[in-house]
């Protein structure tokens, strides 16, 4: 496949990090080369505080998007109408270029278990999230992104492929997707199937984000824990990405052992320049056929 600049016109932010509190300082005293910040929409979902007035002055600067973690989009309970109020309220705040959550549930009985679960691939689940993502989308009146998410389980009712699963429920509820390619390999390795396979099968229209992120091999399972700078490996899936998508808004996830920003910024500097280097030769490849045809 040929890659353009920016197939199927989605908008393009750059390259991005995860606004931690222990760089609000840092960002507002130097101002760093940062194309985007993603924020965790719950940190900031508050009447007022320190958070809420870093997060204005930043925001001055810099373009954002909303990445949420407590939606819990495939619980059975009903929507949290409470939440997305607050979440609404935030939008109008902050005026993200795009709102996220992941796919998966968080709580039962009101309780939120403060992880990810994933869900049944099956048609039920299919049309149950479908629904509530329209919902939702519009209440707040834009669509949102869905995140696939690492597991280390599987269910037995299970009838398709995540990635089968994840393409049907973009299509029916007419959200978009943030691919988190870290993810992928990290259930690759946990459920044994090619990441390559999956990366290739999702609807490349619908894919406006990437994540990138560490992990941890404990024994035979990877966990997605955020604290470790991106593997070679996952590297190598986000040049294919980079490859089979065009360019895509990607940032660098870190949630724990956070070091001082300019470390992010000179992983970020490797992450622009692999996917630099793909469109370069995919342009070096385009211009030698075109001689050649000539």
């Amino acid at each position: 496949m040929t890659i353009t600049e920016n197939n199927n016109n989605r908008p393009y932010l750059g390259y991005g990090l995860g606004l931690r509190k222990e760089h609000y300082e840092t960002v507002l005293s130097e101002k760093p080369k940062v194309d985007w910040f993603e924020i965790i929409s719950e940190n900031y979902m508050v009447e007022g505080g320190k958070a809420l007035d870093y997060l204005t002055r930043i925001r001055e600067y810099y373009p954002m998007v909303m990445h949420g973690v407590s939606m819990s989009i495939g619980s059975t309970e009903a929507l949290n109408i409470d939440y997305l109020k607050q979440l609404k309220t935030l939008i109008k705040r902050v005026e993200p270029e795009w709102i996220s959550d992941h796919l998966c549930w968080t709580g039962v009985n009101g309780l939120n278990l403060h992880d990810l679960m994933p869900l049944p691939y099956t048609e039920e689940a299919i049309q149950h999230v479908a629904d509530r993502v329209s919902q939702v989308q519009d209440y707040l009146g834009r669509q949102m992104l869905l995140e696939n998410v690492s597991s280390y389980v599987s269910y037995c009712d299970s009838q398709m492929s995540e990635w089968e699963f994840l393409s049907e429920v973009a299509n029916r509820a007419d959200c978009l997707i943030l691919l988190d390619i870290n993810n992928i390999y990290v259930s690759a390795y946990n459920h044994n199937f090619d990441p390559y396979t999956y990366l290739h099968a999702i609807p490349g229209e619908r894919v406006y984000q990437f994540h990138l992120a560490g992990h941890t091999h404990e024994n035979n399972l990877i966990i997605d824990t955020h604290d470790h700078p991106i593997a070679d490996p996952v590297f190598e899936l986000y040049a294919a990405a980079v490859k089979h998508y065009g360019r895509v808004s990607t940032m660098i996830e870190r949630d724990d052992h956070i070091p001082p920003l300019n470390e992010l910024l000179s992983e970020l500097d490797q992450v622009r320049q692999i996917a630099e280097d793909v469109f370069a030769q995919s342009i070096n490849k385009n211009h030698n056929r075109n001689i050649k045809i000539a």
